[in-house]
């Protein structure tokens, strides 16, 4: 085992508990706005570790440079997306009003 296997596989367990946590907050959380929160480390933090573990494996390359893309992409978009969902979401249960800006 190479010193690159091994963090690899180190990148890759922290993203899949990571994951893990998050399928069980998720399944345990009742309200919709909890679930929101249980899903934004997922895709902030777990999603991002696993395509960087795989970068790490897969070695200097297109390959790498694609799942490093990826996970650049997740990492932003992620948070992005909850708001969006979780703003529509209050829309919906009258909490906020279908025009507000804000």
């Amino acid at each position: 085992m190479t010193f690159r296997h091994i963090c690899a596989l180190i990148l890759l367990v922290l993203g899949v508990a990571v994951l893990l946590l998050s399928a069980t907050a998720l399944i345990v959380l009742p309200r919709p706005y909890g679930r929101l929160h249980a899903l934004t480390p997922a895709t902030s933090l777990g999603v991002p570790l696993v395509a960087l573990a795989l970068a790490v494996e897969t070695g200097p390359g297109r390959g790498a440079v694609k799942f490093l893309v990826i996970a650049a992409l997740t990492a932003v978009g992620g948070p992005v997306t909850t708001m969006a969902i979780g703003r529509g979401t209050a829309q919906n249960d009258g909490l906020l009003r279908k025009d507000s800006p804000s």
